[in-house]
């Protein structure tokens, strides 16, 4: 499992996101505090606290997606 700390601000970056996570075929899911959301569901990551740093763990390698990634990593 890989793991990245990303940080989404606005609307367009969790659509983003989403769309690039519903495009690969391994599991991928969000972290924050205890709740953890499926990355392909876009009403699941918008309901987390955009304001926070939050960590998203996946099982497999998708170059499109490792970028989305790291267009979004946290400092």
């Amino acid at each position: 499992m890989s793991e990245k700390k990303i940080k989404l601000s606005q609307i367009q970056d969790v659509k983003e996101f989403v769309s690039s996570a519903e495009k690969c075929d391994f599991d991928i899911d969000v972290f924050y505090n205890r709740i953890s959301i499926d990355a392909k569901s876009i009403m699941g990551v918008l309901s987390l606290d955009l304001s926070q740093v939050l960590t998203v763990k996946y099982g497999g390698k998708d170059a499109q997606f490792e970028n989305v990634l790291n267009k979004y990593a946290a400092a």
